[in-house]
């Protein structure tokens, strides 16, 4: 269906028009119009108008209100307080453009214009080791943002750039030629939940007993290092090796990945070692065009404006003085895999705000090379996951958190939420199923909710409640809407323009009407948590109109399919915006 546009912007472009005919030469003025708790929606351009055309603001609002003509969409337009505009819109044309979006598959979100290719660096777990509470906000944050970007119609290519090679395989590697059985299956612990948990555990194991001896063994210790280079020239054994511990992380993200629910595919794993034919080109390409040059041994990129405390520069160093790569060399080598390969107009990394800095350095260096247009890379710093103490969130004993124990908690709390509401007659087999659900929507929507750049804290007790911004408040408002359809009988949601709305009715429907406009802003603006407020503020309204407005009402059929029509609207609107969030909508709760 063609594009609906929300009755904001039809109002918006109404009052514009007034405007130019009113004020040739306040054409281009924006009348910046918004919601108002004095109106439908309120005008207030006419004051900074007034102060850029030296007039009075009253009478500037009331020649803009004598040109607006009469239409549909506006029922009455008053002049208020120092030149504001309040507007109320017709009830019919709520109901008129609301079913419009009701009856299109995609809610009335339009497509972008033009779209393009958009690589996305999200979920950066390091080979050979556990994924903990610092994994979660990338993983979360960076599937939002896709299922945004696709649903815009966006080429969205996912990139997972895993920690999967450097020196700590050299030990790894070498300790497993020497101890060919450490990573055999028959050797897992009893007790292991699934394959990932046991594939962790093997892991663990031989990152433990290959570190002991790398400290306390030189000879060993040398070995390892020695193995190091073979990996990286492609030894035939020392790669195999390397492939064994490379799936058996790939065994263990999936398996977390699948307890998040989110779609990790094993073609969007390109990791470290993906780019380590490309370096000593990069390197050879840099110091040619002089962007990089020789310090002290290592390949170096300069900035002005980096310096160390005692004022002396710091560097990007792309090459080491011995030889060896580090982090900027690769992310240097996915930056023209990403422009030249993947042809990509944009690419986003959604890393730590810690690492801004070496970001910055690496985008502009890349920039200088001539590999990356201005302005096409970006980085969507995230900020820290704090515990109740507003520290960086620890075990007890110090330790890093694992990110499987923090999702287990949330189910396991999740699950009492669910049995107190679920009564008697449903089986436990049901009440795991919808806690996993509730469990895992709430440790994402609690991440998601926040501006990606704040630290927010962890709090499970806050985030499995029903009241407050939570998924469990916005997953209960939709299983109050879908339990409405189980009791309406013969009746049918069917929007009744003719009739008059309630004040509740009006608002609910203002606001979704308001939902494109809301997905369009998040998508554009990598803003996951304006759709996670719009959302909240919905199921807010709903509970309003709830309580006020008797849906099922046998003596005023019509007026009950018109609140059907907008239970419908809410129900869908809450289901498409918490699936691209990447929460599921239990029918019941």
């Amino acid at each position: 269906m063609a594009t609906v546009p929300s009755l904001a912007a039809t109002v918006r472009q109404r009052v514009s028009d007034a405007l130019s005919a009113a004020l040739p030469e306040a054409a281009s003025a924006d009348p910046l119009l918004r919601r108002s708790d004095r109106a439908d929606f309120q005008a207030n351009g006419m004051l900074a108008l007034a102060k850029q055309l030296k007039g009075n603001p009253r009478e500037l609002a009331g020649k803009v209100t004598e040109a607006l003509p009469e239409s549909p969409e506006i029922a009455g337009i008053e002049v208020s307080g120092p030149g504001f505009l309040n507007i109320t819109v017709a009830d019919g044309a709520i109901v008129e453009n609301l079913a419009a979006r009701w009856q299109d598959d995609r809610l009335g979100v339009p497509y972008k214009d033009e779209p393009g290719v958009t690589v996305i660096d999200y979920s950066q777990p390091n080979v050979a080791k556990e994924m903990h509470v610092g994994h979660l906000r990338s993983t979360v944050i960076g599937d939002a943002i896709v299922q945004l970007l696709e649903h815009r119609g966006e080429k969205v290519i996912r990139r997972h750039h895993i920690g999967d090679w450097g020196t700590n395989f050299g030990m790894l590697i070498q300790y497993l030629i020497e101890h060919p059985h450490e990573l055999d299956h028959e050797s897992d612990t009893a007790g292991a939940k699934d394959a990932g948990e046991a594939a962790m555990a093997r892991l663990n194991r031989l990152y433990k007993a290959s570190r002991a001896v790398f400290d306390s063994d030189e000879a060993f210790k040398a070995r390892a290092r020695d193995r190091v280079p073979a990996l990286q020239s492609g030894d035939p054994e020392t790669l195999a090796l390397w492939h064994k511990i490379v799936d058996e992380s790939k065994t263990y993200f999936q398996a977390v990945y699948e307890e998040l629910d989110v779609e990790i595919r094993d073609e969007d794993i390109v990791g470290e070692s993906a780019y380590n034919d490309d370096l000593q080109q990069v390197v050879k390409d840099l110091e040619e065009s002089g962007v990089a040059v020789r310090s002290e041994g290592a390949l170096c990129v300069f900035f002005e404006d980096v310096k160390g405390p005692d004022g002396t520069p710091t560097p990007l160093i792309v090459q080491k003085s011995n030889g060896g790569f580090g982090y900027a060399a690769t992310d240097l080598a996915a930056i023209r895999n990403r422009i030249g390969e993947l042809k990509a107009d944009t690419l986003l990394y959604v890393v730590d705000a810690r690492q801004a800095l070496h970001f910055r350095m690496v985008f502009e260096t890349a920039q200088r090379a001539g590999w990356l247009p201005e302005g096409a890379a970006r980085q969507l710093p995230f900020g820290t996951v704090l515990g109740k103490d507003g520290k960086p969130f620890k075990t007890r004993e110090g330790e890093t958190v694992r990110l499987v124990d923090l999702l287990d908690e949330a189910v396991e709390r999740a699950a009492a939420v669910v049995r107190e509401k679920a009564g008697e007659g449903v089986g436990e087999e049901e009440i795991q199923r919808r806690a996993q659900q509730v469990g895992i929507g709430a440790v994402k929507y609690a991440d998601l909710s926040n501006s990606m750049t704040r630290d927010y804290v962890f709090d499970l007790d806050r985030m499995v409640s029903l009241q407050g911004d939570t998924s469990v408040y916005l997953q209960y408002a939709y299983a109050r809407v879908r339990s409405i359809f189980r009791r309406a009988g013969e009746l049918k949601p069917v929007p009744h323009p003719e009739l008059a709305l309630e004040p509740a009715e009006r608002a609910l429907a203002l606001h979704l009407d308001g939902f494109a406009d809301t997905l369009v802003t998040a998508a554009d603006e990598y803003a996951p948590h304006k759709l996670t407020a719009y959302l909240y503020e919905l199921a807010t309204l709903y509970s309003r109109f709830f309580e006020n407005c008797l849906v099922l009402n046998p003596e005023a059929p019509q007026q009950s399919e018109n609140r059907l029509f907008l239970c419908d609207m809410t129900a869908k609107v809450l289901r498409q915006g918490l699936d691209l969030l990447g929460i599921r909508t239990p029918e019941r709760l």
